[in-house]
């Protein structure tokens, strides 16, 4: 009986030490390192969640046609500790961005850099992507 328990015990400690590394995903299993692109738009969410933010981003073409663009960033403690707060980026606010596009949906993709329209060079955030090392960028994952 004892020894039952114990491997039952062991079982369940196992599945719930894997289960979130199998959840997790890498880079290559969504987005396509061949998508690369810089674009302009308004801020209309930013979604402080675990285990990834989310900021999208409302981008018009030439010919007036919106394109909500849902980019995936690091955990929101990561964030924070490049000195992004909750004020710092809200929806109104106009943006240039880089990110990476899904490779399913273009616009479901992993963000970059992004910084206010009035300070491009400022970037309130910057993650690594496929590329990072040879760019100089920190939090590569």
């Amino acid at each position: 009986m004892r020894r039952a328990f114990g491997i039952l015990a062991a079982s369940v400690g196992f599945v719930v030490l894997v289960a979130p590394v199998m959840a997790h995903h890498g880079f290559d299993t969504e987005y396509d390192a061949k998508k690369k692109f810089k674009l302009e738009g308004v801020v209309s969410q930013v979604l402080w969640t675990n285990p990834h933010m989310r900021v999208h981003v409302d981008v018009t073409d030439a010919a007036g046609k919106v394109t909500t663009y849902n980019m995936e960033l690091t955990s929101p403690n990561s964030v924070q500790r490049q000195g992004w707060g909750r004020s710092s980026l809200v929806p109104g606010d106009k943006v240039v961005f880089e990110g990476y596009g899904g490779k399913v949906v273009e616009s479901r993709g992993s963000l970059l850099s992004i910084a206010k329209q009035d300070a491009p060079n400022k970037p309130l955030f910057v993650q690594g992507g496929p590329d990072a090392a040879a760019e100089g960028f920190p939090g590569q994952r």
